[in-house]
């Protein structure tokens, strides 16, 4: 007879599988679906002036970079994901969350988040090659930051906040800088930004938060979430909300033929 963590981790495998394919046809669908919008990463040079004797920038466009497969790509690493954890590393996967950890988790949201976050800053008009990076790394960052909270934390009976801290820290940068650029397009004379990248903004930074919101949760032991792979059910479910309001929200937005 099963006992009652094997039914948990077979039912989890169960809704791994669900999810691997509801992200996968997200990610067909916006491919199929979507029109041919780009948007630009541009690079500032230092030109010299000859006429005024000093150094002034100039942009340059390197790519303008579609945005319908950017919002698909995150689809589909969230989909391959979910596909292993519930096939090919299946074991590898359950052993680990027994010792309340995830490492796939982490490291798939290194990935896909930091796509997401890429596209929320272009939508407000951050377009620089560098500060771009900027933004996926610390998005990285952020989530790797999340592993080694686990890893820290496995077999310890008092908590170590320590990484929390730091990834918290690395998150709310971009969301910074994301919500300068709102404020200074509303406020600027002729400036704006349409009305469904403020929902983006909203929306998407609610959804963000609340994954450190579940895992204090966890690691405070509150209720339900005494049980880590109930935590673990809640993260799956908290990416799929997340990465759906995003697409549909840029599908609605800028991506539907007209």
């Amino acid at each position: 007879m099963e006992s009652t963590e094997e039914v948990k981790l077979r039912n989890l495998r169960r809704f791994n599988a669900v999810m691997a394919a509801v992200h996968f046809l997200q990610g067909i669908l916006i491919l199929v679906l979507s029109n041919n919008v780009t948007l630009p990463i541009k690079t500032y040079y230092l030109n010299f002036d000859t006429v005024t004797q000093s150094l002034t920038p100039v942009a340059q466009t390197l790519y303008d970079l579609p945005i319908g497969p950017m919002i698909a790509l995150f689809f589909f690493i969230c989909a391959t994901d979910h596909f292993l954890l519930a096939g090919p590393l299946r074991k590898w996967y359950e052993e680990n969350l027994k010792n309340h950890i995830n490492k796939a988790r982490w490291y798939e949201y290194a990935l896909s988040a930091s796509v997401m976050i890429v596209v929320v800053a272009m939508l407000v008009g951050i377009y620089e090659v560098v500060a771009l990076m900027g933004v996926f790394a610390l998005t990285a960052v952020m989530n790797l930051f999340g592993l080694t909270m686990e890893q820290y934390n496995q077999r310890s009976e008092k908590v170590n906040w320590t990484s929390f801290i730091f990834g918290c820290f690395a998150g709310i940068v971009p969301w910074i800088g994301i919500a300068m650029y709102l404020a200074g397009a509303g406020s600027s004379t002729g400036g704006s930004v349409p009305d469904f990248v403020y929902w983006i903004f909203v929306s998407i930074g609610v959804f963000f938060f609340s994954f450190a919101i579940n895992m204090v949760l966890q690691y405070k032991r509150v209720g339900k979430w005494k049980d880590y792979l109930y935590g673990e059910k809640v993260y799956i479910i908290l990416s799929l909300v997340a990465k759906s309001l995003l697409a549909w929200q840029v599908f609605a937005g800028t991506l539907r033929p007209l």
